[in-house]
């Protein structure tokens, strides 16, 4: 039996991702086995290697308009608490991370400031008011 639950995202920048996962510590990998539950695996496009027994499986979303989805075994938590309910610490830098890249794309000044209940300030500075 499957442990494996996948949840829609609005990821659309791998690279964008890959950043996100270096600020956390992580590494996304290419063609690498998801680790779950009793030893299960699962094949998938890409995998955030996380530091417990589990990974997270990135994969392309069913409606091919570009996202794609996590999948991840949440059983007995060590994914919860490397990066928080439902993602939220990977997910929370991606976009940072995302936010960025455009930003400097447009040829903005970026400044980021970590608060003290673990939010993210993000100024962006530049261009015409």
């Amino acid at each position: 039996m499957s442990h494996f639950t996948t949840i829609q995202t609005q990821v659309r920048d791998l690279e964008a991702l890959r950043d996100a996962c270096a600020e956390l510590g992580l590494e996304l990998k290419t063609k690498t086995p998801c680790r779950g539950y009793a030893t299960q695996t699962r094949k998938c496009g890409h995998t955030i290697v996380l530091k417990g027994p589990y990974d997270i499986a990135v994969d392309p979303s069913e409606g091919k308009d570009g996202t794609y989805g996590f999948s991840t075994d949440w059983w007995r938590g060590p994914v919860a608490r490397e990066d928080g309910e439902n993602y939220g610490r990977l997910l929370q830098s991606y976009g940072v991370s995302k936010t960025m890249r455009e930003a400097r794309a447009r040829g903005l000044r970026t400044h980021r400031r970590v608060e003290q209940d673990g939010s993210i300030l993000l100024t962006l500075e530049g261009g015409r008011l």
